[in-house]
């Protein structure tokens, strides 16, 4: 199946665009793909735009994850003079010049199309060694495929599990580490419960925990959409030490403050089809 997938990724992206346009067609008038989610999601989210506003951005949405499934598949192949050409980095200077200096680097996002370009995007850009943080997923395959296009272009992935036990080596072995804060913690773990989009939500502080305990440097990535098939990943200044005097949460609450920022920028390129309010 991965020698399918891969013959399928040589294909230009054009040809790949038709195969997102029939999944669009098939996501939102066939499957109707979780759409009680997403309207429960934006109407909450949104409860200032109309209903017709909405549904403008849910079909939007629509548009938006089948083209990143498109998009997805083309990075397990993607060459560098083409991924440069569609996904511009912006500012990422700072982050070599944190791990030049012998300290590691946090880079925070949240789950804004297309965030997988900007996993391998931080690959190519910087000079530094970047370890992304990832939830291991029930179904092998898909983790394993989605691992291999992480590391096109170099870096290591890690599980979170076994990140507990890297992330000591942080110190000795400065880095770029890449968190997506705003997925859902289970149960089991430590959470932070805050208001966010309008509805309590809760989060992971891995990122407070670590910038605050190993005086890392914090860097938000602000994704921006120029046109299909095009990105902006701008590096954002979060944080710095020394962090004696902030308040507790404060780190994560200017995480949920920008991404909050991001998605009302471009709403259409969040991921609504979570159910990230599960509290």
């Amino acid at each position: 199946m991965t020698f399918v997938i891969r013959l399928i990724s040589f294909l230009p992206l054009s040809f790949l665009y038709l195969i997102s346009d029939l999944l669009y067609l098939v996501a939102r008038f066939i499957l109707r793909y979780r759409k009680q989610v997403i309207d429960e999601n934006l109407k909450f989210a949104f409860a200032e735009k109309s209903e017709k506003e909405r549904i403008k951005i849910r079909n939007r949405f629509y548009r938006n994850f089948t083209d990143s499934l498109a998009e997805t598949i083309k990075l397990l192949t993607i060459s560098e003079r083409e991924f440069e050409k569609r996904f511009q980095m912006v500012n990422t200077h700072y982050l070599d010049e944190v791990v030049n200096s012998g300290t590691s680097a946090l880079l925070v996002s949240g789950h804004l199309f297309n965030w997988e370009m900007g996993v391998i995007g931080i690959n190519q850009a910087v000079q530094a060694p970047v370890e992304t943080v990832y939830l291991k997923v029930n179904n092998r395959f898909f983790g394993n495929l989605i691992n291999t296009i992480r590391t096109h272009f170099g870096g290591i992935v890690t599980e979170k599990k076994a990140f507990r036990r890297t992330m000591l080596t942080l110190a000795k072995s400065p880095r770029i580490v890449l968190l997506g804060s705003d997925q859902r913690p289970p149960s089991s773990e430590k959470r932070y419960k805050r208001n966010f989009l309008h509805r309590p939500a809760v989060f992971f502080e891995g990122a407070e925990f670590l910038a605050k305990k190993m005086n890392l440097h914090v860097v938000y990535g602000k994704m921006t959409k120029i046109k299909r098939g095009h990105y902006r990943y701008e590096m954002i200044k979060l944080a710095e030490p020394p962090f004696d005097k902030i308040y507790e949460h404060r780190i994560t609450d200017q995480f949920c403050d920008m991404l909050e920022e991001n998605i009302r920028l471009q709403p259409d390129l969040y991921l609504w089809s979570h159910k990230r309010w599960k509290i």
